[in-house]
């Protein structure tokens, strides 16, 4: 929960010619509750916490047991979608359209606290010199030859996502070896290290079948070497890869 005091050094920060980015950052909440404060103009304790209770007897209390369990179903359903068929469905109850926004808001509240669980994945908004990303990719379907001999190789793929820099280096295996040349061959080009470096789940970095420490001591001795924050991407979503993807 965003305290008073978070609120008011938002509100100094961007008197002083920050961005709504930038502020919100230093005041440690995300951009879109900062600028929810700054069009308010007032502190959290200053705005009203919303009406919880009901003023009227619910006009869907008795369907909601089966609308809810259609949802469950099929979570892609349209309120109205749903409402239209409870009008043909219960002619007795005489469902109006003017209790159209009073049935969504009601599905909505129950997608909110109740409905299927929703997908967590890595924010896609980056900042200068945040985070970096790398993988390996296998470079057999390019078919290179030399001396019309098969270049069987990979390549280290390293790169930062805001900017989209990028550094590759040649190598042959997905090795401990061949990460950490090709992390130092990036950060030397660069001449700078980013903040953070994010991952897949390879096993030279991640313990991904024990119980031990989440990350291998090798790899942690790497990146703290070079005041690397570590972070990996969850089981089976290479998409959080982002752009080393």
């Amino acid at each position: 929960m965003v305290k008073d005091r978070q609120v008011k050094r938002l509100f100094r920060l961007l008197s002083s010619g920050k961005t709504l980015a930038q502020a919100a950052d230093k005041a440690g909440m995300d951009e879109k509750t900062a600028r929810k404060y700054r069009e308010l103009g007032r502190l959290p304790s200053e705005v009203g916490s919303e009406r919880t209770w009901r003023t009227r007897m619910d006009p869907f209390a008795e369907v909601w047991p089966e609308v809810h369990a259609l949802l469950q179903e099929a979570p892609g359903l349209e309120a109205k979608t749903l409402f239209t068929w409870l009008k043909t469905k219960y002619p007795e109850k005489k469902f109006d359209d003017s209790q159209l926004r009073t049935f969504q808001r009601g599905i909505k509240r129950w997608r909110a606290t109740a409905g299927p669980a929703k997908e967590v994945f890595f924010s896609q908004v980056h900042q200068p010199g945040r985070l970096c990303a790398s993988d390996f990719t296998h470079m057999k379907s390019l078919a290179v030859t030399i001396g019309s001999q098969p270049f069987d190789h990979l390549v280290y793929h390293f790169v930062l996502t805001y900017s989209n820099w990028e550094s590759v280096t040649i190598c042959f295996s997905e090795s401990f070896e061949s990460l950490s040349e090709g992390i130092q061959n990036a950060l030397w080009e660069l001449g700078g290290v980013p903040q953070r470096h994010r991952t897949d789940r390879m096993s030279l970095a991640v313990n991904n079948a024990s119980d031990e420490k989440e990350f291998t001591q090798r790899y942690t001795g790497l990146l703290e070497y070079y005041g690397l924050e570590m972070e990996n991407i969850q089981p089976e979503e290479p998409n959080e890869n982002g752009d080393a993807e």
